[in-house]
């Protein structure tokens, strides 16, 4: 049996991903947007925990593209460092060091060295949680304990008023048990959680939709033909579903006869 091609998405796709889920879609129908399956969305989704990734920006303080390829064209045409800086309005450290993170005066590309210097931008700032082990292991005795992410923020607030270092939101609680790459708060706290889930969902998020859980062209039972209330005609039947716990259904079946 072969393989199923993975599937790619675009970054305005993933980002109108999100834009869908923020607003409290659910994956079925995003996927429909792309004539994809749902799965393939929640591949995506589930990276973060739900949570939407923030966009990254360029620092202003740091090189443009455009001044790389002057940086290039000054080097090709054998002019100094100084030169160079002089000429962009930089230090002279800044283009020693660009020029050395990036192959030196014989090997430095401009677009290249533009890639290289937005992966190693890729820095995310470390939790707080994984600072302060101690306020994790707070946070996690309280988890433990089926108090709110909520009900912890505020109750650290109140116990710790002149204290920042024992402060923390409840986003910040959230996100951590969310984005497992964070290595703040263990996943198995997820099951302490009110609601039990993989992946967070908005808040705009509801599942009382028209279409949720409602049989398509459906008949009301104060439109059946009176013929069955009388119970004069046999071969009439009365169906009824019951729902119990943990997924579990009983369906009935009665024949209308007079008796």
């Amino acid at each position: 049996m072969g393989r199923r091609p993975r599937i790619y998405y675009s970054e305005s796709q993933k980002a109108l991903m999100w834009e869908r889920w923020q607003r409290g879609d659910s994956l079925q129908q995003i996927a429909q947007l792309f004539d994809r399956n749902h799965s393939s969305v929640q591949g995506i989704l589930v990276q973060t925990g739900g949570i939407r990734p923030a966009r990254r920006e360029r620092a202003s303080s740091t090189l443009t593209l455009p001044e790389r390829e002057e940086i290039s064209r000054a080097v090709a045409a054998g002019q100094s460092i100084r030169s160079i800086s002089a000429l962009l309005g930089r230090a002279p450290s800044t283009i020693s060091r660009e020029l050395q993170r990036n192959g030196g005066l014989e090997r430095y590309r401009a677009s290249q060295a533009d890639l290289a210097a937005w992966d190693r931008a890729r820095r995310p700032k470390a939790c707080k949680l994984v600072e302060n082990r101690r306020l994790a292991g707070v946070v996690a005795s309280k988890l433990q304990a089926l108090w709110s992410p909520e009900l912890i923020a505020g109750w650290l607030k109140r116990t710790y008023p002149n204290d920042e270092t024992h402060r923390v939101s409840h986003e910040t609680i959230y996100r951590s048990l969310f984005i497992q790459a964070r290595g703040a708060l263990k996943k198995e706290l997820l099951q302490h959680l009110r609601r039990t889930r993989v992946m967070r969902r908005s808040r705009h998020h509801t599942q009382k939709t028209d279409n949720h859980g409602r049989i398509t062209d459906v008949v009301s039972i104060s439109e059946r033909p009176a013929a069955t209330d009388d119970r004069a005609v046999p071969g009439h039947w009365e169906g009824d579903l019951l729902f119990g716990n943990r997924d579990s259904q009983i369906a009935t079946l009665v024949e209308r006869h007079s008796t």
